[in-house]
């Protein structure tokens, strides 16, 4: 039988200078790399693991939910895929095994975009996310190019962080906000160190 990660359409191969790790993240023993078709099911789980919150309220048999979030991934998985070339789709490692994602975009010299940042619920609050966007910034800083990304309305500690590190709330839908960080710091009081 076939699972929905085989029906998944193949990562491209990654770019010529994928992102460093930042120094501190390396210290800790953290690394990135180019994803892999054989992520693909580990990559689900992730995204499951982004929705549990949610899907916890729901009366629905986990194997509802199950087949929920395989059709989700694979929707988003195919957008990301499709809408975003030039991305590169990188898993952080901890220790050789996988803990998060980090797709990131850099099409053009003056922008970069956050596409997605994902990490296992034991990973989150430990500087992770903040260490990716400040190297990605300093990384923006050196090209003169700006951050775009957005966040989910219901996901506030993304939006504080985001915030904190010099991001500006833009233009929002009825489910996300944009937001864009500029390296000459004219909407924020914030530059990175």
């Amino acid at each position: 039988m076939e699972t929905p990660q085989q029906r998944l359409a193949s990562f491209p191969s990654g770019r010529c200078e994928p992102m460093q790790i930042p120094a501190l993240l390396a210290e800790r023993g953290y690394s990135l790399r180019a994803a892999r078709d054989s992520d693909l099911p580990w990559l689900h789980d992730l995204y499951a693991s982004t929705r549990a919150e949610e899907l916890a309220t729901l009366p629905w048999p986990q194997n509802m939910k199950r087949s929920f979030t395989d059709q989700q991934f694979q929707l988003q998985h195919q957008h990301y895929l499709s809408h975003y070339p030039g991305t590169d789709f990188l898993v952080i490692e901890y220790a050789k095994a996988a803990v998060g994602r980090y797709y990131l975009q850099q099409s053009a010299a003056s922008e970069y975009l956050v596409i997605d940042i994902s990490l296992l619920p034991e990973e989150q609050g430990k500087g992770i996310g903040s260490e990716l966007i400040r190297q990605t910034q300093r990384d923006a800083l050196a090209r003169g190019a700006t951050i775009r990304l957005h966040v989910h309305l219901m996901n506030p500690r993304a939006r504080l962080l985001y915030e904190r590190l010099g991001f500006d709330a833009k233009d929002a839908t009825a489910t996300h906000i944009a937001m864009l960080w500029r390296p000459d710091g004219t909407d924020s009081q914030l530059k990175i160190a």
